[in-house]
């Protein structure tokens, strides 16, 4: 990335005199609990600052050159049409689909058919009026505004984004669509999109969020998610990050888990200057079961960086993760994956696995799996791999009439086709083929010599 001096000082001054405009444009909303929950995180904020490669989880990202420009808050939807808005949408998943554009539920775009009793899926400002006991009850519980600056700077602009409440006993059969549209023709803004996912006990859901963009320009999008998975519930959840490579995508989502749970989750990354997710899981009780997958693929100067961690709190509980990765021309990619097993949390089962595919001797990527285990009946691996394409495989296509586009493309996808499989949504995971053979296929490079 592009080295930039940086005063964070005045950085932190233009956030904080942000927040104040903001605040006056609640009116009466000022006066709300919510609005002493943003208090409380900005000032916490401005005590945090922003990270420096000096703080071990920031090693290898550098936020220089998001803090090199300034973003104003998004204050209101832009003019986005319907025909913009369909081809992002899935067949199955037409009719309950949610839009947000900069950060701000449309209601024109969304489409929502879902009719079942208690089920509540809206944006979280209409939430926040008709289910405020709901939303106060759960809303900044588990995202971790004390250590973490970005979700406390969230925290302190919350106003619209994601509110789902499954009850109790119900399976949601059909998928929910949440699409985040960036429109930067206005100029770069800052957006705070906020989601709160709660799953009763013995419920289902099947949620993907995409981040698409509508230009080229830049922004800046926060983005904070908690979900909480009763007992006995289900979560198959996917996320799809395409947005304009000149764009800086910071992501925090916390997942807590009750027991008997099940979470699988896919973290998909093809767009974004500089890309930050953080990923949390908590398995609070007994039999708890995880998957975590993720894929990335970076090109020119893209930054791609993913830390997860996986809290084993309680005993008896499986967690299995793998993330790959595909970098080309000079992309920096970055995996931190922590694993911590309490002392309760016997006869705990936790795999992890971190593989990363250099096309280019200027590819980048670092690697740190961490095992942290404090009880002795466990079963734990880890391991991260680093290489290129294989020259074997490669010579053996090519000999049989395969073009060196095609025979590139076929490698490249058979890397990552365990991480796909894990999307249990057809047209989804047919989707997010198409597209990725579409970059394998456009790729200028094909082997593993630097142009």
């Amino acid at each position: 990335m592009k080295k930039v001096k940086i005063n964070r000082e005045e950085q932190i001054k233009w956030y904080l005199s942000d927040f104040a405009r903001f605040a006056e444009r609640l009116n009466g909303g000022s006066q709300s609990t919510l609005h002493g929950t943003r208090k409380q995180a900005i000032k916490q904020f401005s005590k945090l600052g922003f990270p420096t490669t000096r703080d071990e989880d920031w090693k290898y990202t550098s936020v220089d050159s998001l803090l090199a420009e300034r973003f104003n808050l998004s204050t209101a939807a832009s003019n986005v049409s319907d025909s913009f808005i369909k081809p992002l949408m899935f067949e199955k998943s037409a009719e309950n689909t949610l839009v947000f554009i900069n950060g701000h539920y449309s209601e024109a775009l969304s489409n929502l058919q879902l009719n079942i009793p208690g089920l509540v899926v809206s944006s979280l400002a209409a939430a926040a009026e008709k289910h405020s006991e709901l939303v106060s009850r759960y809303l900044g519980r588990y995202a971790d505004c004390e250590a973490q600056a970005f979700v406390a700077l969230n925290t302190g602009f919350v106003l619209d984004g994601l509110f789902i409440y499954v009850p109790d006993n119900i399976s949601v059969e059909q998928s929910v669509h949440v699409i985040h549209l960036a429109d930067p023709d206005a100029g770069p803004f800052i957006s705070h999109p906020r989601s709160l996912v709660v799953i009763g006990k013995n419920s289902e859901l099947k949620l993907t969020e995409s981040y698409h963009s509508k230009g080229d320009g830049s922004y800046f999008n926060n983005a904070v998610s908690e979900f909480v998975v009763d007992e006995n519930a289900r979560l198959d959840h996917v996320k799809i990050q395409e947005e304009s490579e000149a764009a800086f995508h910071v992501s925090y989502t916390q997942f807590q888990q009750e027991r008997h749970s099940v979470i699988s989750t896919v973290n998909v990354d093809l767009g974004g200057s500089l890309v930050r997710n953080n990923l949390h899981v908590l398995l609070n009780d007994e039999n708890c079961e995880t998957h975590l997958m993720g894929y990335y693929m970076g090109r020119g100067r893209q930054l791609i960086d993913n830390h997860t961690f996986v809290d084993h709190a309680m005993p008896n509980c499986f967690s299995n993760e793998l993330y790959k990765g595909i970098l080309d021309d000079k992309a920096q990619g970055v995996f931190n994956g922590r694993i911590l097993v309490r002392q309760d949390a016997q006869k705990t089962n936790a795999l992890q696995s971190n593989k990363s595919l250099l096309l280019t001797d200027d590819a980048v990527v670092n690697a740190k799996p961490q095992l942290e285990i404090f009880a002795d009946d466990v079963k734990c691996t880890h391991g991260a791999t680093i290489g290129q394409l294989d020259e074997e495989a490669l010579f053996y296509l090519r000999a049989r009439g395969i073009s060196e586009e095609m025979a590139g493309a076929m490698l490249r996808h058979a890397f990552v086709a365990d991480v796909l499989q894990s999307v249990k949504d057809e047209d989804v995971r047919e989707r997010l083929d198409a597209k990725i053979i579409e970059r394998f296929t456009l790729a200028k490079k094909t082997n593993t010599n630097c142009e």
